[in-house]
C-alpha cells in the first residue's frame, strides 16, 4: 500500500494560515499592571485559584481524544490564535517611566477634583475656573504632557508587537483600565457626565 498520498494530504493540510486575535484579556492585564505601576498599587497577590478535577477517563479514551483533537486542529483552517504581548520594548519602557515619574505630579490635582479622566482614558481638566490661576498653567502643561505619553505607549506596544493596526484597541482597552483603576475620590466621565468615583 502506498503511504505517499496520505502523507502529501496531511503535509499540505498542515499549511495553514495563522490569524493573530487581537489578545484583549492579555491586554488587560498588561493596562492594570502598567496603570498599577504608574499609580504604585500594590497588585493583588491573594488571589487563589481551585485547582480544575482531574479527568477519569480511561487513558485509551484520553489518547484517543488527543489523536482526534491533533488531527481536527491541523484540518480546520484558517487556524487562530491569541498573541503574547510585548510592552517591555526601550520605547515602551521610556514613555512608561515619564508617566510613572510625572505620577506624583498629577495625583493632588486629581485628589483636589481639578483633573480626571475622559471615556477616551486621557487627562482632562474638569473644571479650569476651580483651579488657582497661579496653578493652572502648571496643570495644563501636565495633562498635555501625560495625554501625549499615552498616545505614543499605546503606539509603542502596538509597534512592539508587529501590530501598528491594535493602536486603536490598545487605546480603548487602557481607556477602560484608566477609569477602572482610578482612585476612590477621583472623576472620570461616562457618557460626557463627570461622575466621581
Amino acid at each position: 500500500m502506498n503511504k505517499m498520498p496520505l502523507l502529501l494530504f496531511f503535509l499540505l493540510s498542515a499549511c495553514v494560515t495563522i490569524n493573530i486575535n487581537f489578545p484583549a484579556a492579555v491586554v488587560d492585564k498588561a493596562a492594570d499592571k502598567i496603570i498599577k505601576d504608574i499609580q504604585k498599587i500594590p497588585s493583588d497577590t491573594k488571589k487563589t485559584t481551585t485547582p480544575e478535577p482531574e479527568a477519569r477517563l480511561p487513558e485509551w479514551q484520553l489518547t484517543l481524544y488527543r489523536a482526534i483533537d491533533g488531527v481536527l486542529s491541523i484540518l480546520i483552517t484558517p487556524a487562530h490564535a491569541d498573541a503574547d504581548l510585548s510592552v517591555n520594548s526601550p520605547e515602551t519602557r521610556r514613555f512608561h517611566a515619564l508617566m510613572k515619574a510625572r505620577f506624583s505630579r498629577l495625583k493632588p490635582f486629581y485628589d483636589k477634583g481639578y483633573i480626571g479622566v475622559t471615556s477616551a482614558g486621557l487627562v482632562k481638566i474638569k473644571e479650569a475656573t476651580a483651579i488657582p490661576l497661579r496653578l493652572r498653567n502648571k496643570v495644563n502643561k501636565l495633562v498635555s504632557e501625560e495625554n501625549s505619553n499615552r498616545d505614543r505607549l499605546y503606539r509603542a506596544i502596538a509597534n512592539a508587537n508587529g501590530h501598528p493596526e491594535w493602536y486603536g484597541e490598545i487605546k480603548s482597552t487602557f481607556a477602560k483600565r484608566w477609569i477602572s483603576n482610578a482612585q476612590r475620590g477621583w472623576w472620570y466621565q461616562s457618557n460626557n457626565t463627570w461622575k466621581r468615583k
